[in-house]
This record gives structure tokens, C-alpha cells and sequence, in this order.
């Protein structure tokens, strides 16, 4: 069975909103065995574009992946962001 990814890119808009998801996200993502491989880092764009935090979370499935950002508990802690960054969320499936 495949890995399960999310590639998150984020600029914060509102730090206070920010603390409060990246407060809750935490204990979410552990439920369904998410992990972060990379957070918010030192980070170069050498191609493209890119947003100022950049993360990287891998799971023990892709089907997890799905399953954590469905989850009560992760919605839970996204209503915390909403107006306080712009996000964008891949899924995506390992090799």
C-alpha cells in the first residue's frame, strides 16, 4: 500500500488564527498516522511559485490522507484558520 501525502503551502494572514489551528492540527493528523516529513522550514523556490510556509505530512495510506482532512477533528481545527491564512492542500498518493 502507497504513502499518503499532503503538501501544504500557507501564508498567514492573521498569526493569532494561525496559533490556534496550528495548536489543534497537530493531535488530528495523529489519528489517522500523520506525520510531518517538513514544517515551515528555511525553503527556496528555485522554479515557479511558492507561498511563505511550506509543509510536507506523510501518512500510512493516501486513503488515510483522505480520510484525516474529512475527519471531524481536522475540519474542527481548519474552522480555527479560516480568514487567518490562505492555504493550498495537495493529496496525493506516494510511489
Amino acid at each position: 500500500m502507497s504513502k499518503g501525502y499532503w503538501i501544504v503551502r500557507a501564508d498567514v494572514t492573521d498569526m493569532e488564527k494561525f496559533k490556534q489551528y496550528i495548536a489543534k492540527t497537530p493531535a488530528a493528523l495523529a489519528k489517522f498516522g500523520g506525520n510531518f516529513l517538513a514544517r515551515a522550514g528555511t525553503h527556496e523556490v528555485v522554479e515557479g511559485s511558492t507561498r511563505s510556509r511550506n509543509s510536507l505530512i506523510e501518512f500510512p495510506s493516501y486513503q488515510a490522507a483522505l480520510e484525516c482532512w474529512q475527519s471531524d477533528d481536522y475540519q474542527q481545527a481548519r474552522a480555527l484558520r479560516l480568514g487567518g491564512a490562505q492555504l493550498d492542500i495537495v493529496i496525493i498518493e506516494g510511489c
